[in-house]
């Protein structure tokens, strides 16, 4: 039975990195005394070593260690014998395109379809649904195909942001950008607010937090789904 654990965001504003969900992520790994961290997002320039370094550290409050996909001489061994993973944030596209590089991206479906239970947050939440095309990156480098794990029947927008009314932006709303996907896709999409996550236990789907997401399917209005709901 999968296991997935898929956060908007890593860092909610004025708390330090995971800090908002480590007693959630203590309980969801709970028998898991290591994980495979996947540091391919690669943000903000950090080196694959500086990136898992600070998942080690906020992973060693809650006794489990981390060692970086990297770190492995044997990706596809490494992901094969892992007692879990966390995928960090980043950009999605060069994410994805790594783990096409590396020829992992089948094995890990498979390994967390199997019951290895998988965290993400950003864009380790984006390559957990059906494809990346609702990331809110750019396209910095140009995977095999946008096609990702395919582990929940629909896609992620993390970092889901409203319309502000007091702004004078014309650009854009998220929504509009949604809705411009799903005139050529039939994918359901969820907009995951800062803060926000979902619990996937095989075939349920809850989201969890204390904020409302917002849910986009073809053909129908947008609803607001309140959170502990099942998708």
């Amino acid at each position: 039975m999968q296991r997935l654990f898929l956060a908007s965001t890593s860092t909610v504003h004025g708390k330090p990195y995971l800090t908002y969900i480590l007693p959630k992520l203590a309980q969801f790994f709970k028998g898991v005394d290591e994980i495979v961290f996947i540091p391919y997002a690669r943000p903000s320039g950090l080196t694959h070593d500086e990136y898992t370094a600070v998942a080690r550290k906020a992973f060693a409050t809650i006794n489990i260690k981390v060692k970086g996909l990297h770190e492995f001489n044997n990706p596809i061994k490494a992901v094969k014998e892992a007692k879990g993973f966390f995928t960090g944030g980043g950009n999605s596209f060069v994410l994805l395109n790594e783990l096409y590089q590396l020829e992992v991206l089948p094995l890990l479906k498979e390994t967390v379809l199997s019951g290895v239970p998988y965290f993400g947050t950003s864009a380790g939440s984006n390559v957990a649904g059906q494809s990346i095309k609702n990331t809110n990156d750019m396209p910095i480098v140009y995977p095999p195909s946008f096609e990702a794990l395919g582990a929940i029947p629909f896609n992620i927008n993390p970092h889901y942001l409203d319309p502000d009314p007091t702004s004078k932006h014309m650009g854009e709303t998220r929504e509009t950008r949604i809705k411009e996907y799903q005139f050529f896709n039939k994918i359901p999409v969820i907009g995951l607010r800062e803060g926000s996550w979902l619990e996937v236990k095989g075939e349920e789907i809850k989201l969890r937090g204390t904020l409302t997401a917002r849910w986009f399917e073809v053909g129908k209005d947008a609803l607001e789904i309140e959170p502990n709901t099942f998708l």
